[in-house]
Parts: C-alpha cells; structure tokens; sequence
C-alpha cells in the first residue's frame, strides 16, 4: 500500500500535480464536466453546421454566414448581460453556480432544433430558412451563455492560486476532449450508418436529426455533474454598488485599464482570428480544393489526436517554465501547418500524386492542431489572472465582467468574420450545395471551381490565418506578468483586505505598475495605506498569507457531497 501510494506521489510530482486525490483532483474533476458540453457541442458544431446549412438545407453561402454572424453578435450581447447578473447574484449557494442548472433545458431544447430543418429547404424557401436557423441558433447561444458565463467566472474563486489554475484548465482540456471524442465518433457513426459519410447532401436530414438529439441529451448530463457536485462560497454578504448606465459604461471601461488584460485581449484576438478564419474555411477547402471529403471523418480524428498529443508538453512547459512557454515552442507548427493550404491542390490524377495530396493534407491535419494548442493553452491559462490584476485596481472581484468585457468584443467580431468568410468564399465564386452534387451525379465527373474560388479559399485557409497566428505570437511575447508577479500581487490583495493596509518595496510597486499599466498611487491597492504591514514570507520564500487563502478555496472544492445549504452555512 505505501509503496503504490510512494509511486503515486512521485508520478503527481513528476507531471506537477499538487495536492491530494480527495482534496485537489476530485473537485477539479467536478469543476470540469461541463467542459465536456463546451468542448464536444462546439466541435460538432464546427466540423458540420455551415456545410449543413449549405448542402442539406441548400442555404446560400452568404445567408449561412448571416445566420452565424447574426447568432454570434446575440451571443456577444447577452455575454456581459450574463456577466452583469452573476456579479450581482447574492446566493447562499454562490453567485454562479445556481445558472448552470437553469440552462441546462435551454441547451437540450436548442441543440436539438438546430440539426432538424422541418423540411425547409433554402431552395424553395430562402428567408424562411434562414429566419428559422437564425432563431434556433440565437436560443442555442443563449443556453451556452448561461452555463458557460458562469462556468468560467467560478473558477478565480475555486482555483486562486497559480498553478492551480493550470491544473483546473488542464483538467478541463482534457473534458473538453472527452466530450469532442465521443460526440465526433458518434457523428461519425450516425452518418456512416445512414450513408452520409463520404457526401453530405440534401438526402443527409435523418442522421442530423439522431446526432443532435443524442447529444443534446448527452452534453445536458454533463452540465447538470457539474452543478451537482461542484460547491462555491456564498455571495450573500457581497456588496452591490449602484446599477446604472453610466456605472455600467465605467464597469468596462475600467477592465480596459488592465494592461495585463489589454496585453492578452489583443493577443486572443489575433489567436481567434487564425482559428476563425481556418475553422470556418476548412470543411471547404477539404471538399472543394482537395477533393478529399471522403477522408474528413479520419482527418478530423488525426487532428484531434494530434491536439490531445499537444497537451502532456504544453502543461508540462507550463508547469516548469510559466505560462507563455508553450506557446512561443509549438506556435511555429501551426503556421507551418496553415503554409500546407498555399500548396493544396485537388486530389486527382495518378495514384501516386493522389497519395502525395492525402499525405500533406495529413501532415497538415498534425502540424496545425497540435501547434494550435499552445497558443490555446495559452490563452486559457492566463485569462483568471487577469482577474486579481483587476482587484489591484479596483479592490473588486469581478469575474464576471472580465469574461464577458472580452467576450463582447471578440464575439462582435468573430461574428463579423463568420460573415466575412461566406462573403468572401462565395464572391471569388465557390459553388456549393445541390449544384454540385447534382452535376456530379449526372457527369460523374469532379465539379471544377474556378481558379478564383481556389484563391478565396488559400485566402481563409492559409493566407489570413498565418498572419494572425503570427500577430498572435508577437503579443504573446510582449505578455509581462509571471508567476512571481502573481504570487506577490495576490499576497499584496490579501495583506489590505486583512489590514486595511499593505507595504511594498520599490521594486513590488515597479512589478505592480508594469503588470496593471497603473500608477500604483491611482490604484486600490496603492491607496491609503498608513499602516507597516509588509509582505510576510516564510523559510522558502512563499508569502504566508497565501496560504490562508488558498486553504479557504480547498475547504469549499472540497465539498462535493454536501448540501448546498449546508456548505453555505459554513462560511
């Protein structure tokens, strides 16, 4: 028994797990189901719902883009509405929590709708069509809203430490792939068994209809784990400063003030245009470029072992050296990956020039995903901190509004870019839907897209993601704060909400300006303070008052059986 506990402990410490199974990894587990529905959903939408909307429900290119653009500026709406309610939300069981429950029949009723067309066809009837899936995938953003606004804002209060924070993100990576696997295989599954799978046409309704109905179910389940065995502190006692317009316009412009937060919004930014732009494009460029949808089921499989491959390196550079480590090593990759799309050419000719194609398109489908994931990483890993910048100059906790600030922002955008794609695709000339297949079906013959839609696609493809992913990586570099910045800033928080005042040296009040972009004076935690009360560290050089913090935040993770109640009475 000691000596399998004895491996276990060196095996935790080799991968730079902290903490016990009971106390540290079940409440990150907990904490982590519903990424499963935040992974798997999104997946699914993104390998199938613009080519679904094109060649089964024959929307135009342009009107598939509007409906996605449309859903996405709602979704970039009711993000800060979300983030305003949760910060506000003064609840025995927490502020955030509570959510994930009430969204779960709107996530089960939208996902549902969206892969079931009643009949309509874009065809016969255009706008109907198009208002049809425009609604259907506004209630569905709405329903992610809900659980995931929350979902993320919860994890500052579960997870305040560093490193900790990497743990809980990496735990929930790797739910998100064990909601995109089975949700891709079965997909995968439905179609092959109804005949989809090596072309999606009209005739493709019934198996969309089972996978959304399956998954909705499925990706519900998640959702209602994670409430039921997650646990946060009460927000009875939070105070609520007044609500208005011109307090609700300073709310934001005050998350802008963080450089930290300006460093990685743009950074992000950038990231998501590369990926936007590729994920969009990339069922297109796979059918109408290479000629190669019936390898797209294997593709994406390739691409998603080759981002779970990713995951051991990235938390392993992160864990060792900080957070933009993997980044900067495996970012390279993903260009060289978006640099194949420049070369593609369609499939055909010999056998040995056709395995030449299938064999770059595979090197491809590996170098983008898994140089994709470190900037991802990233990313994901850096987003909590911002908020204990923001508590240095607020003096507020502000989980909320932090996430739906940047998420109103980047989803207007992205939703413009949605649009964008389709607009640009369908304006070099790319022909896709019932005339394609019905031309190949009485030719026999591979439809040829015209030398000006092949351009439009590199462009999405390769052209425009290559230089995000490389503005993306610039920013990355120029990110300030590390882990001892972190550290000494959380500490510094604690110290003045314990004291009242805290006491910095010259070069803790340097790191502090350089990380929040502020005169320390101007800020919160550089204002008023008359006490001597210094940052306390012990023999190894920790800051003591951490560790109170830190032991808080164990005792409410730790508390998965409880009842609600029950757990809010021991605040």
């Amino acid at each position: 028994m000691n000596e399998k506990s004895g491996l276990g402990e060196r095996i935790k410490h080799a991968i730079g797990v902290k903490g016990d199974f009971k106390t540290a990894i079940v409440p990150m587990i907990n904490y982590s189901y519903a990424n499963m529905f935040m992974g798997g959903a999104g997946y699914i939408i993104s390998m199938y719902f613009t080519i679904f909307l094109t060649d089964v429900v024959n929307i135009s290119l342009k009107s598939a883009s509007l409906v996605v653009m449309f859903a996405t500026l709602w979704d970039a709406v009711t993000d800060p509405a979300m983030g305003i309610i949760t910060d506000r939300t003064r609840s025995k069981t927490g502020k955030h929590r509570r959510y994930l429950l009430g969204g779960i029949p709107v996530l089960m009723l939208s996902y549902g709708l969206l892969w079931n067309s009643y009949g309509l066809n874009g065809n016969t009837s255009p706008a109907m069509a198009m208002l049809y899936y425009t609604l259907v995938y506004m209630l569905y953003k709405t329903a992610y809203t809900i659980i995931a606004v929350p979902h993320t804002a919860m994890l500052p209060e579960l997870a305040p430490d560093y490193d900790l924070r990497t743990q809980y993100n990496s735990v929930g990576y790797l739910f998100n792939s064990a909601g995109m696997v089975p949700s891709f295989l079965f997909a995968v599954a439905i179609l092959m068994a109804f005949g989809s799978n090596n072309n999606i046409t009209s005739a493709s309704r019934p198996p969309f209809l089972v996978i959304g109905l399956v998954l909705a179910v499925f990706y519900g389940g998640a959702v209602f784990l994670t409430w039921s065995k997650t646990r946060e502190p009460s927000s009875l006692n939070n105070e609520l400063p007044p609500f208005d317009f011109r307090h609700l316009v300073n709310e934001y412009v005050l998350v802008f003030k963080n450089k930290a937060f300006r460093q990685y919004f743009f950074m992000s930014l950038a990231y998501m245009f590369a990926t936007g732009f590729y994920g969009t494009t990339k069922v297109y460029y796979i059918k109408y470029l290479a000629n190669q949808y019936g390898s797209y089921a294997l593709f994406n499989a390739v691409a998603g072992v080759a981002e779970a491959s990713a995951f051991p390196l990235n938390y392993a550079l992160t864990m060792k050296y900080g957070k933009k480590r993997c980044g900067n090593i495996v970012t390279p990759l993903m260009v060289a990956g978006l640099a194949i799309g420049l070369l593609m050419q369609t499939s055909t000719g010999g056998s040995g020039l056709r395995f030449l194609w299938l064999a770059l398109m595979m090197l491809s489908m590996i170098l983008y995903p898994f140089g994709m994931s470190g900037l991802g990483f990233v990313s994901t890993n850096i987003f909590p901190d911002l908020t204990d910048v923001d508590e240095l100059i607020t003096g507020r906790r502000r989980e909320g509004v932090i996430a739906t600030f940047s998420t109103l922002i980047k989803k207007s955008i992205s939703g413009v870019m949605a649009a964008l794609v389709g607009f640009i695709l369908q304006g070099f000339g790319l022909v896709t839907g019932d005339t394609v297949a019905q031309y190949e079906k009485e030719t026999g013959q591979l439809y040829g897209q015209t030398s000006h839609a092949v351009f439009g696609i590199r462009l999405c493809v390769a052209i425009i993601p290559i230089v995000a992913a490389l503005i993306s990586l610039f920013l990355l570099r120029r990110f300030q704060m590390t882990k001892a910045d972190h550290a000494m800033i959380r500490a510094a928080i604690a110290t003045k909400h314990k004291y009242g005042s805290v006491t910095l040296t010259s070069e803790q009040i340097a790191r502090c300006e350089a990380v929040s972009g502020q005169k320390y004076e101007t800020t919160w935690l550089g204002a008023g303070n008359d006490g001597d009360h210094p940052l306390e560290t012990d023999e190894n050089g920790d800051f003591t008052i951490l560790a109170e913090a830190d032991a808080l935040a164990a005792q409410y993770a730790a508390q998965t059986k409880a009842a609600p109640e029950d757990a809010a009475a021991k605040q």
